[in-house]
């Protein structure tokens, strides 16, 4: 009996398998996409950005975009004060359904990671007061959302966040990180209770 060459075994093989009967693959269904009002916050306890987006059909528009800048000589307390009094005032000027904060980041120094804590806390708390749902993403994950790198640049962050929302950020990198973050939300988001 003369021997069969591997590429003709092959095409045996092959057939075999496609008369067998076939294993039924699972289904994955993803939930909607987010639509609505996001307002993305990076926290700070000197320099916090927030950014109001309106996402809709896979289209983001920026509503509104600041930093609220404290002086080094104001007490926490009250640059804390100001932080949730922003929230505030900007949740009593948008119809804001969902909330995205970007979660603290590794440091070496304890003193700065208790104070970014408080700064998000002070974020979270009137958020949290009015029932409205907070979603944190780590800024690996935001960077790679946004820009498809985790190591992006804050300038890299800005330019693309920019493009996507027709603004130019300039040097505004709380503004534009703040805007990351509400966009990573959009981006990823989907709703489980279908």
């Amino acid at each position: 009996m003369a021997q069969r060459s591997n590429r003709k075994l092959w095409a045996d093989y092959i057939a075999k398998q496609s008369t067998q009967a076939k294993v039924p693959q699972k289904q994955v269904i993803l939930g909607a996409q987010f639509e609505g009002i996001i307002l993305g916050i990076d926290p700070s306890l000197r320099g916090c950005g927030f950014a109001i987006i309106s996402y809709k059909n896979g289209q983001a528009q920026l509503l509104d975009a600041t930093t609220l800048k404290m002086k080094p000589k104001l007490p926490m307390v009250e640059c804390l004060g100001q932080i949730a009094n922003k929230v505030q005032d900007l949740l009593g000027r948008f119809e804001i359904k969902h909330v995205s904060i970007e979660q603290t980041i590794y440091v070496q120094n304890f003193q700065t990671a208790q104070i970014m804590g408080v700064a998000r806390g002070a974020a979270i708390a009137p958020v949290a007061m009015k029932g409205l749902p907070v979603f944190e993403y780590a800024p690996l994950r935001i960077k790679q959302a946004i820009v498809g790198n985790g190591r992006a640049s804050k300038a890299q962050v800005a330019k693309t966040v920019g493009a996507y929302l027709k603004v130019d950020f300039k040097e505004a990198f709380d503004e534009s990180d703040a805007s990351a973050v509400a966009l990573c939300h959009a981006f990823t988001w989907r709703d489980t209770n279908e």
